[in-house]
């Protein structure tokens, strides 16, 4: 059975990749572990826009110290201590993985401004990545700020990111735009190589004993793939990146739905951190069973030909299909 697939312009055994998570890719015995298991590429955890701020504010007070005194706090940006890896080890990473898999390594860098990021997307292309994905996480939360404002700013910073690199460049993106199919468009014509839907906020919870907002992460469920399906087959056909799905794939069954409506490779991260980096042989074991029994002879043959541009009806992505989910349900 063929499961080759192609993302980013990489060609890839198959279309299983384990996405950006710490306890997958932290350190490189790991990812030779997800090699082994049958990753076809591996996304590496992201390096944060924060500890690039960190390492530059530093710089700055080695270089200024003893210059003024003041009373001011020093610890505005998270210390170290919050994040894994600083900025240096980051590459550092990446150029052991690369000498250590024959799997494309694809960074990752997270954020929400222009700010360093120009200068180490330059680094990490230098340090041997593959690819780089912008997975681009920010919240706005100043009622000034415009939809057109928010939108431009991802646009601006892949544009800045494209300029210096040759590399291919992914955008990691959350669905709330006021039309994500205009963002995607946007973005396709701005030099995205892909587009990877969707990044999941973490939300925040609230110690009611303590009095403090605490982190709360949550591992994804098969549900959380819905709409990442919905826009792939929407956007299948109507731009040019790669489509990547992540977000509730943990079956072969889920893998094989976002090739049908469209996706080019699908991502995998809470699935393995609960069942093990060996859950990828399963799904694709299942995955290649599938197509055998119902007769496809590639993982090509399936992409997209459920995607709304080849689906016998189109309304069924739309509000059509909502209007028709209600009149259908009957209550307990």
């Amino acid at each position: 059975m063929n499961l080759t697939t192609t993302y980013l312009g990489l060609k890839l055994r198959t279309p299983l990749v384990p996405s950006a998570a710490q306890p997958l890719t932290e350190d490189v015995d790991r990812i030779k572990r997800l090699e082994d298991a049958g990753a076809a590429a591996v996304v590496l955890h992201s390096l944060f826009e924060e500890q690039l701020a960190h390492e530059r504010r530093e710089l700055f007070e080695s270089l200024s110290q003893g210059t003024h005194s003041f009373a001011e706090a020093l610890t505005y940006f998270p210390e170290p201590s919050e994040f894994h890896v600083g900025p240096e080890l980051y590459l550092q990473h990446i150029a052991a993985a690369k000498q250590a898999v024959k799997i494309p390594v694809i960074a990752s860098l997270n954020g929400s401004t222009v700010g360093g990021w120009v200068r180490y997307a330059k680094e990490i292309e230098q340090a041997g990545a593959d690819a780089l994905e912008l997975n681009i996480y920010w919240i706005p939360t100043d009622p000034a700020i415009t939809s057109s404002e928010v939108e431009n700013t991802y646009v601006e910073i892949l544009r800045a990111v494209k300029a210096q690199v040759s590399i291919p460049v992914a955008v990691k993106l959350s669905p709330f735009f006021t039309n994500f199919a205009n963002m995607a468009w946007r973005l396709d014509n701005a030099g995205a190589d892909g587009l990877t839907l969707f990044n999941r906020f973490y939300q925040p919870d609230l110690d009611i004993e303590q009095l403090e907002v605490t982190p709360n992460i949550l591992l994804s469920t098969p549900m959380a793939m819905r709409l990442p399906l919905r826009w792939i087959a929407i956007l299948r056909g109507q731009v040019k990146a790669s489509l990547a799905a992540t977000s509730g794939i943990h079956r072969a069954t889920d893998a094989i739905k976002m090739l049908l409506a469209g996706a080019d490779v699908t991502m995998l991260c809470s699935a393995l951190l609960r069942h093990g980096v060996q859950h990828l042989a399963t799904v694709e074991k299942e995955l290649s069973d599938w197509l055998e029994q119902h007769e496809y002879e590639s993982v090509r043959q399936l992409q997209g030909s459920m995607s709304q541009k080849n689906c016998p009806d189109p309304a069924a992505f739309e509000r059509a299909q909502y209007m028709r989910a209600v009149s259908n349900y009957k209550p307990a």
